[in-house]
């Protein structure tokens, strides 16, 4: 099964299995939201924001809050939007076929891209990194906040973590160095957070308990400007 396959899977709008298309628990996805304290009336943008549940979670913990969901996914627009209707949210969650690095959105309170980074072109994996933490820092107002989530290394990668993964050596680095990178464009850190990665899908399996678990996670960070 290709990749393109596999993602038409787990992104198709009545796939109601699939909660999140990150690596993610309702526990954390709990503190996350806690940590973003959305205020009421918030305007919230999740960059890559696949069918957004996480943008409709935030959503909802703030009375009168509104979301701008910008995603090229066909599907995943389409699961959201179904979604966002059947929660109540339709007037509330709107949904771009926009590309992330595209979108011109601006003066929100929160803004956030969970591993979407790629979405953002770059000479390197470190260079898109850095130019989508510049733009969600261009997109929130003054002291408004980021929520990133982005791959790091626990401990220096072997082979088969890489091949897991399917990075290049400096595709990614550690949690410390993604802080500071961060900081680069004018963000601080409020809450590094980060999860074990789990595999998704049966084809990614054999990377993951073969060469970078325990090696490889994604890291959460609460920002701000």
């Amino acid at each position: 099964m290709s990749a393109a396959e596999v993602r038409a899977i787990v992104a198709a709008p009545g796939n109601d299995r699939l909660i999140w298309n990150t690596p993610l628990s309702e526990e954390h996805a709990a503190r996350l939201i806690a940590a973003c304290d959305p205020a009421p009336g918030a305007r919230i943008a999740d960059l890559g924001s696949g069918w957004g549940e996480l943008l409709m979670r935030l959503v909802e913990a703030a009375p009168g809050a509104t979301g701008d969901g910008v995603e090229t996914d066909s599907d995943a627009v389409a699961r959201g939007r179904k979604l966002a209707g059947e929660r109540g949210l339709a007037d509330r969650v709107r949904f771009h076929p926009t590309p992330a690095a595209e979108w011109t959105g601006g003066g929100y309170d929160l803004a956030v891209s969970i591993g979407s980074s790629h979405a953002w072109p770059g000479a390197t994996a470190r260079e898109s990194t850095r130019n989508a933490l510049t733009a969600l820092a261009a997109a929130v107002r003054p002291g408004g906040r980021v929520l990133f989530g982005e791959g790091i290394w626990l401990r220096e990668p072997t082979p088969a973590a890489l091949e897991g993964v399917g990075a290049e050596p400096g595709d990614f680095g550690s949690l410390l160095e993604l802080i500071r990178l961060a900081e680069s464009v004018g963000l601080r850190a409020l809450h590094p957070l980060h999860a074990e990665v789990t595999a998704e899908v049966d084809a990614r399996r054999t990377g993951y308990y073969g060469g970078y678990r325990s090696s490889f996670t994604l890291a959460y960070l609460v920002l701000s400007t």
